[in-house]
């Protein structure tokens, strides 16, 4: 793999995204690992769609803002300086509340990285 300096702000979106997410993993050259930076402003959810994983493991590094992290039990509120994690088979939807006075900068790592490992969850229903 060797070495690689990534800036987030050089990439491209990902496009029809809630909020703007860059994906840093692909041009750091990692395989094993998803590494993400999210920016929400005051409205926005970071995932698509409340959700749960099968496998991967999250973890979200608050890096400004504060982040919001709706769960089946509890609402979890996380500043700046915090990290927040998720482990696989725990439903989970974060986002940035619409009073919210500032946008949250989230770095969010999952391993392993698998496609096809994350599901909806209906927080009214069953996962």
């Amino acid at each position: 793999m060797g070495y690689r300096v990534v800036s987030a702000d050089d990439l491209e979106p990902e496009p029809d995204r809630p909020c703007t997410l860059r994906r840093l993993a692909p041009s750091a050259g990692l395989e094993h690992v998803a590494v993400n930076r999210f920016d929400a402003e005051p409205g926005e959810q970071l995932p698509l769609a409340y959700h749960y994983h099968d496998e991967q493991e999250e973890a979200f590094y608050v890096l400004s803002g504060t982040l919001h992290v709706e769960t089946p039990e509890r609402t979890f509120v996380v500043p700046a300086g915090d990290l927040f994690a998720v482990e696989p088979g725990n439903p989970q939807r974060a986002y940035n509340p619409e009073d919210a006075d500032e946008a949250v900068e989230v770095l969010a790592i999952g391993a392993p990285p698998v496609r096809d490992d994350v599901h909806a969850y209906d927080p009214d229903g069953e996962p």
